[in-house]
């Protein structure tokens, strides 16, 4: 993994990361995630999003125990997982949380924070096929917040532990212009990642906000991608997005300049048990199993599109 300017690269080569969410991941058997990769691969995707510290369902899945030191059996999953896409040419954004936990204790103190970085760094450090979010949604006003000097401090700590790992802290919206200006001046993080509105309008605003973050940041005298880790999806409002609007927004995306795109997936927030759990849980069923037909039907035609 790579940055040159706007744009990511892999193998030194500039590439467009189309990803989709796999958080609960260290949760999911050996032979599921050895299917869904398989369907990843063959849907054109070329990068997946797992959290290092999650809950999936009933379970703690953590690789990560709340102060931050490596839970072994967790841990060894997520070397498998990466060594496993490695193998497959597929880019493993590894993110990090501040309070995700139902008790709202995961890393809540910036020591336990910077030792959580430790561990996954330890951990991973001799793979190059992934990168870091160093706290979910940072900026959001509840258990996730974490400053811009902490988010400072996890960045130098990068910085010295691994040289050349691609770091970012994602955003729970649209970035305001003096926010880019922290992440570019103050954090240094590779690449910015906003978090867009989950609205019917959203789609359609995407390549004009887009555009409008590079040109920002060409005031501030430096320019890097804009990836997009965490758009709409379904299940989360009573909106429901339909294959155009996928499709539309990663077309905005792309039109826009930026430089990655997730296709996003949850639980249904509205139906019993919150089910489908899509990349939530996936202890019972692996994540193409729970996929309903509109996201299979809009995977399927991104994959043509993403042919030609």
């Amino acid at each position: 993994m790579g940055v040159s300017a706007s744009v990511f690269t892999i193998n030194g080569k500039p590439a467009f990361l189309y990803g989709i969410s796999y958080y609960g991941a260290l949760g999911a058997p050996d032979r599921s995630i050895e299917q869904d990769l398989a369907d990843i691969k063959r849907y054109k995707f070329n990068w997946i999003r797992v959290w290092v510290n999650w809950a999936g369902g009933d379970t703690d899945i953590s690789a990560v125990d709340d102060n931050g030191y490596q839970v072994n059996t967790y841990m060894d999953k997520l070397k498998w997982l990466v060594a496993q896409c490695d193998r497959r040419g597929i880019v493993v954004d590894i993110t990090l949380a501040h309070g995700n936990k139902k008790d709202g204790m995961s890393l809540k103190t910036l020591a336990a924070h910077q030792q959580a970085v430790r561990s996954v760094i330890s951990a991973l450090g001799s793979y190059g096929n992934w990168y870091l979010d160093l706290a979910n949604e940072h900026d959001v006003g509840d258990n996730r917040y974490v400053s811009f000097d902490d988010l400072k401090a996890l960045r130098e700590l990068c910085k010295t532990l691994k040289p050349g790992l691609l770091v970012t802290a994602s955003a729970g919206g649209d970035i305001s212009k003096a926010d880019l200006g922290a992440y570019l001046q103050k954090v240094e993080v590779d690449f910015i990642s906003p978090h867009r509105p989950r609205t019917p309008e959203s789609a359609m605003q995407t390549e004009a906000r887009t555009r409008e973050y590079i040109e920002q940041m060409k005031t501030y005298g430096r320019v890097i991608p804009v990836h997009y880790q965490e758009p709409f999806r379904r299940g989360y409002t009573n909106w429901q997005p339909e294959v155009k609007d996928y499709v539309a927004d990663l077309n905005g995306a792309i039109a826009g300049g930026a430089a990655g795109w997730c296709f996003h997936n949850g639980d249904q927030r509205a139906s019993e048990g919150n089910k489908p759990q899509r990349s939530f849980d996936m202890h019972e069923q692996r994540l193409f199993d729970q996929l309903d037909a509109v996201e299979l039907a809009a995977i399927k035609v991104i994959a043509n599109r993403l042919k030609r």
